[in-house]
């Protein structure tokens, strides 16, 4: 069932990771007026571990540039728990990093530029295309 911010009603509770304190109040305040839930916003990898595994997140927007923290690398962390599917973020282009997406267990990519209700939405709603 589809809310009328265009996201699953099952898939709108929210983590947003990245080191940018800007940038994180900027995209809750942008998901949470399209009517996004954005249960929470972490800066490293270790607190959105622990918020995963408290708040149960239908799904963690994850930068692939968390400063000392590795966005990759926290995904793999955020899959082999079972905790939620992540969507990196990034704002530099997808095709910077088209292997490293590829090889992760991320359900797909969003540029930080194009972040909206809807873009998470086609993400989630695509996932990953099944090897040939």
């Amino acid at each position: 069932m589809l809310g009328s911010n265009g996201l699953d009603t099952m898939a709108s509770r929210l983590l947003i990771v990245d080191d940018n304190a800007q940038f994180l109040g900027a995209a809750k305040d942008l998901l949470e007026r399209q009517g996004v839930d954005v249960i929470a916003v972490a800066s490293t990898a270790a607190e959105a571990i622990g918020i995963t595994h408290e708040l149960r997140p239908d799904c963690a927007l994850v930068d692939v540039d968390l400063g000392a923290d590795n966005g990759f690398d926290l995904a793999v962390r955020l899959a082999a728990d079972g905790a939620c599917p992540v969507v990196l973020i990034s704002a530099y282009s997808e095709t910077d990093f088209a292997d490293l997406i590829a090889a992760s267990p991320a359900v797909g990519f969003i540029s930080k530029a194009d972040l909206s209700a809807q873009r998470i939405a086609d993400v989630l709603g695509r996932g990953r295309p099944l090897p040939s």
